[in-house]
């Protein structure tokens, strides 16, 4: 677990490493509650930040901003098109999973699945570049422990 959460968040780690974790398990995913807060999820067997964890802790790479326009239809559960990107990490590969964020405050607003790579993101101007997994509101979004 420890070498996923290095190729997510960088070498600094030491936010996470007095937390004690906790592992919830629904019939659709696995969550990690690491010092009484959800932080990661388990998606296809990776684990990655739920949105309330990028809020806590924003990954250093695998982030997308979206314009200000895209923000309502991204936090309703939209996947991301290609024209509403104004940026992403340039290390993204096709079916990483992302953190979207808005570009105004760099706030997460959903984790989703890259579609193309970083730089495709930013290059094209049509089509679905991010399918969205988890968004702000989402039943995820309202799991405690």
């Amino acid at each position: 677990m420890v070498e996923s959460l290095r190729i997510i968040y960088g070498d600094d780690i030491s936010a996470l490493e007095d937390a004690k974790f906790e592992v919830v398990t629904t019939d659709e995913f696995k969550v990690i509650f690491a010092g009484g807060k959800q932080m990661f999820i388990e998606f296809d067997g990776e684990l990655f930040p739920t949105v309330r964890g990028a809020l806590s802790l924003l990954p250093a790479n695998r982030v997308v901003a979206v314009d200000m326009g895209a923000v309502k239809f991204v936090v309703n559960g939209a996947d991301v098109m290609s024209p509403g990107i104004v940026s992403a990490d340039s290390s993204i590969q096709k079916d990483d999973l992302v953190v979207i964020v808005d570009e105004k405050h760099n706030k997460p607003l959903a984790i989703g699945r890259a579609l193309i790579s970083g730089d495709e993101m930013t290059e094209s101007k049509t089509g679905k570049a991010v399918k969205s997994l988890s968004c702000v509101g989402d039943t995820l979004w309202d799991l405690e422990i």
